[in-house]
This record gives structure tokens, sequence and C-alpha cells, in this order.
């Protein structure tokens, strides 16, 4: 699940607090988005990107957040082989990717001992690793502080490029006014009732109609006209229904407003997202990659979740969580342990083994 906005205070587990992780962003470079298309979705997303083939089981939908995803080399992600060649990889990744909510962090908010000890398997093997979330700084680092990471993390979905060293945010691809006032306004036409908010770095406003809800706990929220809530460029924009389920949001918005901003959800009760267009966690860690000159098949990546889907469709090596999306379970190259069984720590361990 990612990446509830407002998911509360978290401490460390025993072992893991004061933790000096490094992290690792070169020269401090921004993410930037790509252009690749989105793949084995309904009509309104734009075909194959070049290379990109997805092959799903029947009656698993994957019209959840795959747009953004970038070009890779032609693979059955979902066949039998792909599954086997992940089992049996005996390569060390140069790059690991992997979501924080629901995937590396247990049910309680927690990075395990077991974990982290994991982690610093990546970093004396020389290889490196990055946290790629649904959540805007001030919750990452409720999550990540107690845990010592110092370094960068790819936040609100591939939008914001975060340093938790002490640089705050140092890139960022924002939804244009003009755009996210478009967008809201397809999505309140193709969904009546639904609340509307926007998100920047540093908080979010609402329109009367958006309801608290989506996560255990959340903030309070101020409501503005519509006048202030696009009056600026925005990292995300977001749309709640009480009455209907993320997927069936998404169902909704994607043939709305899927054209101008890039349409998914992170398993928030009754919560439909976006950011700008071309803006993904697939995107983003393609973008990284491709600055520390690692191609896709020496990246694996780890997640849970809709918004996880264009990660896990880029990187060389996907891994699902036990607990994950229905989707993810059918992308996924490889089906591990849940996040409450130390399932990332379990695959980095086998990949870093003397």
């Amino acid at each position: 699940m990612e990446d509830a906005p407002a998911q509360g205070q978290f401490t460390a587990a025993a072992g893991v607090h004061g933790r000096r992780h490094r992290g690792f962003w070169p020269n401090g470079a921004a993410c930037s988005g790509g252009g690749g298309a989105a793949v084995a979705g309904p009509a309104w997303y734009p075909g194959p990107a070049p290379g990109v083939r997805l092959v799903v089981p029947a009656g698993v939908r994957l019209a959840v957040g795959v747009t953004g995803c970038p070009p890779r080399r032609d693979r059955d992600r979902a066949g039998a082989s792909g599954r086997q060649n992940a089992a049996m990889r005996a390569d060390r990744p140069r790059l690991v990717a992997c979501d924080l909510d629901g995937t590396i962090l247990r049910s309680d908010g927690t990075i395990s001992p077991r974990t982290a000890a994991a982690l610093d398997l990546i970093e004396a093997a020389g290889a490196r690793y990055v946290f790629v979330t649904g959540r805007r700084p001030r919750y990452t680092d409720a999550a990540l502080g107690p845990f010592g990471y110092q370094g960068t993390v790819i936040c609100v979905n591939g939008a914001l490029t975060y340093d938790m060293s002490g640089a705050g945010v140092v890139g960022q691809q924002l939804i244009p006014a003009r755009r996210l006032a478009e967008a809201a306004t397809r999505l309140r036409q193709a969904i009546p009732g639904l609340g509307i908010a926007v998100e920047y770095a540093d908080g979010q406003i609402r329109d009367r109609m958006y309801q608290r809800g989506a996560w255990a706990r959340e903030e309070e929220v101020p409501h503005q006209p519509d006048a202030q809530l696009f009056a600026r460029d925005a990292t995300r924009l977001l749309g709640r229904h009480p009455g209907l389920t993320a997927d069936e949001l998404l169902e909704l918005a994607g043939p709305a407003a899927g054209e101008i901003v890039s349409v998914f959800h992170s398993g928030g009760r009754g919560l439909v997202e976006a950011v700008a267009t071309g803006v993904s966690k697939g995107t983003a860690v393609a973008a990284l990659a491709g600055r520390l000159g690692i191609e896709a098949r020496d990246v694996v990546a780890f997640g849970d979740m809709v918004n996880d889907l264009p990660m896990l469709a880029w990187a060389g090596t996907s891994y699902g969580m036990a607990n994950a999306h229905p989707a993810v379970l059918a992308l996924a190259d490889q089906v591990i342990g849940s996040n409450d069984e130390d399932g990332v720590a379990t695959v980095i361990e086998q990949l870093f083994a003397d």
C-alpha cells in the first residue's frame, strides 16, 4: 500500500534507531520524467512502449497507474519463464529500488532490524539502493528519520526528489496550474460527488467536498475556493469519493483525465491521485539509473501497489509482496513474503550473499 500521506509518527524498531545510511544521488541531480507509454491497459492508455510487452492472466486488470512506464526490452513479464528466470537470478544487481508502505515498512510503520542489516549488505557490495514512495517529504521523514537514512528519496510517485541529509527538495516536476484546473473539472464531471484536494511539497488544500478518511490518521486540511485551489503549479491532484473504491475511481478517472495528467492510486480508501504527465515511479527510477550508467537489467524493484507497476515493469527483475494488489501479483517476476515477513530482506540476503 502506499504512501498514506498522513500516516502519523513512526517509531524505529529496536536496533535501528540512529543508523546513518548514506543513500546517494549523483551531483544532487533531480529526477526527470520519461516519455514512455502505458502497457496492457484499457483503451484510454496509449499503446505499448517500444520493446515492452506485458502478458497478464485473464481477469486481472492493469488499468491501474501503468502510465509513464519507460521503454524496456521485450519480455513476457507474467509468464512462467519470466518468474523462473527471476527466481534463478545469479548476478548481483547494481541498483535496488524499493517502495515504502506495504513493502519495506512493516504494518506498524517500522523497518525491522533484519531489513536494516540487509540494506547494509547492498552498500557493502558496492551496489546502491533508493526508496521510491508516494509520500510527500514530511511523511517520508516520519518513516525514514528514525531509521537514520540520510540519502535521497523519490517522493510523490516521482514528482519530487528529496534529500534527507538536509538539502530538502532538490528536484520537482509539477502539474501546471492551468492543466490542474482542467483535470479537476474533468474529474468532477466524470465522477459526481468527488471531492478535490491539491498537494504541494509543504502541504495540502481542498474544496468543501473533499472528506478525510483515505488513510487511518490524517491532518486537518484547509478548504479553499477554486481560485486558490488552482492558482499555482502543484505536485499532486487528489480526488476522493467515500462511496467508491480506489480501483473503481481509477476506472472512471483514467478515461476522463488520463490524457492530461498521470492518473493512479496508491491504495487510499476512496482515493484517486494524479501527477504531471509522464511522471511515475518507473520514469524516476529509469532517470536515476541512466545517470548512474546502470541498465534496466541490473536493477531490481520491490513493490505492492498499483502505483508501483511502472517501476516493476521497467526493472530487470521485479518482486511483488505477498500482500500486494492483484495487478502487482500478476505483473511481478516473483512473489515474495509479505512486508510483515521481511520479504524484501529475504531476497536481498539471497542476492548479496557472500
